[in-house]
C-alpha cells in the first residue's frame, strides 16, 4: 500500500485510514463531514425537475439506498452530516435574471420557460421539488445548507460553518456528480478542504461515461475516490 495522503500522520490518536485512489487518505471522524449533496425530488424522483427536463433517474433508487447507509455509518462514528437543497425563492428572483449565465444555463429554469405551466414550481423553496427525498432527512444536529449556485461554497456560510467546527475533511455523496458534486468538491480543494468522493453514493446526470469522466477528475487533480464499503470498514476500527 502506498503512503496515505492527507494532513494526519497515520499514528496520531484517532486517526484512520480510508482506501482510496490514487492512494489511501488519513482522517480523523471529529474533522470529518458527510456531504449529501441536493438529494431532493427535484433530482431523485420520477416527475422532478431533472425528469421533467429529460434525465435519465433511474439510478438514483441505488444511490438513495447506499446514501441511506453511509449516513448511519457517519452519524455512529460521530461526523457531522451536512444536506445540501439547492434551489430559490418561488419568485426566481434569487436565481438570476437574463443578465446571469445561470438563467441561460440552468435545466430547471430552461423547462419552465419552455413549459410555462410549470412556473413557479421547479426547484422553488417550500414545494415539493425543492424538499429532501422522503428517504433521506436530517436529524437533529445534521446542517442544511440552502445554496442557491451548483457549489455548495457560492453566497452560502459553508466555509464558515466547517471551520468552526474543525472540519478539514468532507466526504461527498449525491447528485449530481458531474455538476453539483464536483463543483463543490472543486471549490474545497481551493479552500484547502480534503475531499473524498463515495463513488456508488452518487449519481450523474447525463451519459454513463460521465460519472467515469468526473470521477478521473476528482481522483487525478482534485481529491480522492472511495467505496461505501472501505468508508464503513475505516470508520468501524
Amino acid at each position: 500500500m502506498s503512503e496515505p495522503a492527507g494532513y494526519l500522520p497515520p499514528d496520531a490518536p484517532g486517526v484512520v485510514t480510508l482506501p482510496a485512489r490514487p492512494e489511501p487518505i488519513t482522517l480523523r471522524a471529529s474533522e470529518t463531514a458527510l456531504i449529501v449533496v441536493d438529494m431532493q425530488n427535484a433530482y431523485a424522483t420520477k416527475g422532478g425537475y431533472l425528469d421533467l427536463a429529460g434525465f435519465d433517474v433511474s439510478g438514483a433508487e441505488a444511490a438513495i439506498a447506499r446514501i441511506g447507509e453511509t449516513i448511519a455509518i457517519a452519524r455512529k462514528a460521530g461526523l457531522q452530516v451536512v444536506f445540501f437543497q439547492n434551489g430559490w425563492d418561488r419568485d426566481y428572483v434569487e436565481a438570476g435574471g437574463p443578465g446571469s449565465p445561470n438563467w441561460h444555463k440552468s435545466n430547471a429554469l430552461k423547462t419552465m420557460r419552455k413549459r410555462p405551466e410549470l412556473q413557479g414550481t421547479l426547484l422553488a423553496k417550500g414545494g415539493w421539488d425543492y424538499a429532501l427525498v422522503d428517504a433521506l432527512q436530517p436529524q437533529p444536529g445534521d446542517l442544511v445548507v440552502p445554496k442557491p449556485r451548483y457549489s455548495a461554497f457560492f453566497n452560502t456560510a459553508l466555509d464558515s460553518m466547517l471551520r468552526a467546527r474543525g472540519i478539514r475533511t468532507l466526504v461527498f455523496t449525491g447528485i449530481a456528480t458531474n455538476v453539483c458534486v464536483e463543483s463543490t468538491l472543486r471549490d474545497g480543494f481551493f479552500l484547502e478542504y480534503f475531499g473524498i468522493l463515495l463513488h456508488e453514493a452518487t449519481h450523474h446526470a447525463g451519459p454513463a461515461y460521465i460519472q467515469d469522466a468526473t470521477l478521473f477528475n476528482v481522483e487525478t487533480f482534485f481529491g480522492w475516490v472511495a467505496s461505501v464499503e472501505d468508508f464503513r470498514a475505516c470508520l468501524s476500527v
